[in-house]
């Protein structure tokens, strides 16, 4: 499972013209899913979302996570962050099974919630217009296997 994580001051996610989630201070995670992965991914990910410490201290150190700030995480599901374009100008997508992302990405949201981080989501399968003002910038990569 993979992300990209941006601390952002705020972010909003749109399908059809419609806003179907609006958040303000916190992270804004894009997760793609593998076709390997599992609820222990989904778990590992929630973990490091809600335990990332990015946010400044009263020093100005990135130092706080959410649970410190009480910031919100937004999820979107983001399946192009499995894409291989080793061979050739085309990603393929093989390795980012529909089927399976539904419900990891699901449990990342569940599992977010239960450790007491209000979060909101896009929607899983849809074309999302995604707005946001990242804070700093601060953008991070996330990979439960750790292949970068």
């Amino acid at each position: 499972m993979r992300a990209v994580v941006q601390r952002v001051r705020e972010a909003a996610v749109s399908v059809e013209g419609e806003e179907v989630a609006r958040m303000r201070e916190g992270l804004l995670a894009l997760v793609g899913v593998a076709e390997d992965d599992g609820a222990a991914d989904a778990e590992e990910m929630a973990r490091k979302l809600v335990g990332l410490r990015v946010f400044p201290d009263g020093q100005g150190r990135m130092n706080r996570s959410l649970l410190d700030t009480g910031g919100t995480l937004g999820v979107v599901s983001q399946f192009t962050l499995m894409g291989d374009a080793r061979q050739g100008r085309r990603p393929s997508f093989a390795r980012a099974p529909a089927a399976r992302a539904a419900p990891l990405v699901e449990a990342v949201i569940e599992a977010a919630r239960a450790a007491g981080v209000p979060v909101v989501s896009g929607r899983f399968q849809a074309t999302m217009d995604v707005s946001l003002v990242n804070r700093g910038p601060v953008t991070i990569l996330l990979d439960t296997r750790r292949e970068f």
